[in-house]
């Protein structure tokens, strides 16, 4: 029992090319500053090699009595060079060498998260460029508002990616500091030269105390708290994408690559891809939620406890991973039924806002008291079973002798939208502006 539930192989396994790295640079810095042998560092370094090559193979035969990937590559390495390897540990603990490989592993995870939410981005650019006129109701408490363009729908998703990159930039910027040589909690009485192995490792520079390198998973913290607001994002998406898909809706439809049939009704096409997405991201919540309760009661410094950070973070990076590539195939595979959106976004007197706005700006009227005539015109647009831009002109003038024929010039979705041109509207012109910054900023 006690070798089960102490032992992590089963899941830190995965740091195994991050646990090489970091011997391979702590052996080298050893040699470099006189405590090891040249001929005991290359036993060791060639060793390293040889064990890398079998793990890359799948070489890699797990033990519950070695615990973790730390004892497997050491023993494995004895195997092979012998009493030399034991020396490799001179100056380092465990405590220090996970931190390492973990925060190794985690800076890799984010440079591929990166790379997702890139192409993400990419997909959505194209599809809002393709339809930086496509008209689409827009939206609040999921009644329809004001039209606006779909590509400015999508853009929206854009910022949001942004965002996510930037959280987990900030991340990695955070976590890119080397704990290797804090050893077991104190540092160590050896002259290392941490600055070298922060270097060779690609960090900026080593950890500036020993208690907080081997006890801190701010790292893996941040890490799971963007996944979790991308989870967030992706499934607001997902949700979008699942009600445009329903009938009543048909705003779109999904290709057979990402929904599924029923097993008792042929018709269906069931938008899996989007709902397990929608799913997923409680997963992701879930996550940062399980190790910020486990961390917020550990004392100074390493507890057994930190034992249980690698899977949350090893899962979240899956799962992230595999909804970022749904939900991009998704985007870029849909088909838009514009002429459904169109009819949608002019439904439920969408123009009445641009109305009110030509009173104001044409009638010198205030806004509160167009506000009041807008809401009389539609009244009675209800009662005639029309749009607003299909009432007569003496109807208009007779709630309001300020109207004029030129009102019916704003009164269409497609006027609505083009006169949307302040910064960060939807006006087709201000959309494809936006579409641009974005390529800009992406190097497309």
């Amino acid at each position: 029992m006690m070798r089960e539930i102490n032992a992590s192989i089963p899941f830190d396994k995965r740091l195994w090319r991050q646990d090489i790295a970091g011997s391979k640079a702590h052996a080298a810095m050893l040699r470099a500053q006189g405590i090891l042998s040249a001929d005991d560092v290359a036993a060791i370094l060639d060793g390293l090699a040889k064990i890398e090559a079998e793990y890359a193979g799948g070489g890699l035969v797990e033990d519950l009595a070695l615990e973790d990937i730390h004892m497997h590559v050491e023993t494995r390495l004895a195997e092979l060079i012998g009493p030399a390897a034991g020396r490799l540990h001179t100056a380092r603990s465990r405590n220090d060498q996970v931190a390492t490989d973990f925060r190794l592993w985690v800076r890799d995870a984010i440079d591929a998260i990166d790379a997702g939410l890139a192409s993400l981005q990419a997909a959505l650019l194209a599809r809002a460029e393709e339809h930086a006129e496509t008209i689409i109701p827009g939206f609040t408490h999921l009644q329809v508002a004001q039209p606006v363009t779909l590509g400015h729908h999508l853009m929206a998703y854009v910022e949001m990616a942004r965002r996510d990159r930037g959280r987990f930039r900030d991340a990695r910027a955070r976590l890119n500091e080397c704990p290797l040589g804090s050893a077991a909690l104190a540092g160590t009485s050896f002259p290392l030269d941490r600055q070298a192995t922060a270097a060779t490792l690609g960090f900026d520079r080593p950890t500036a105390n020993s208690l907080d390198s081997v006890s801190d998973r701010d790292f893996a913290l941040e890490f799971l708290s963007a996944a979790a607001l991308t989870g967030l994002h992706l499934s607001r998406l997902a949700e979008e994408i699942i009600i445009w898909a329903s009938q009543p809706y048909g705003f779109i439809a999904l290709p057979d690559a990402y929904s599924t049939g029923s097993s008792i009704m042929p018709q269906k096409r069931n938008p899996d891809a989007a709902e397990l997405v929608r799913g997923h991201s409680g997963r992701l919540l879930g996550a940062f939620q399980a190790l910020a309760v486990t961390m917020k009661g550990l004392p100074l410094a390493y507890s057994k406890d930190m034992q249980d950070d690698k899977e949350p973070v090893f899962q979240s990076y899956d799962t992230l991973a595999l909804c970022l590539a749904a939900m991009t195939g998704m985007v870029e595979t849909l088909t838009f039924r514009t002429d459904r959106m169109r009819a949608a976004a002019a439904s439920g007197f969408s123009t009445a806002t641009d109305l009110a706005d030509w009173l104001v700006r044409e009638g010198g009227v205030p806004f509160r008291e167009a506000h009041h005539i807008t809401g009389r015109a539609v009244k009675a647009a209800e009662a005639a079973g029309c749009d607003l831009a299909e009432l007569p002109l003496a109807t208009l003038q007779g709630i309001d002798a300020r109207i004029d024929e030129r009102v019916y010039g704003v009164l269409t979705v497609e006027a609505s939208v083009a006169s949307r041109t302040s910064y960060g509207g939807t006006s087709p012109a201000g959309v494809r502006a936006r579409i641009a910054d974005a390529k800009t900023e992406l190097g497309l």
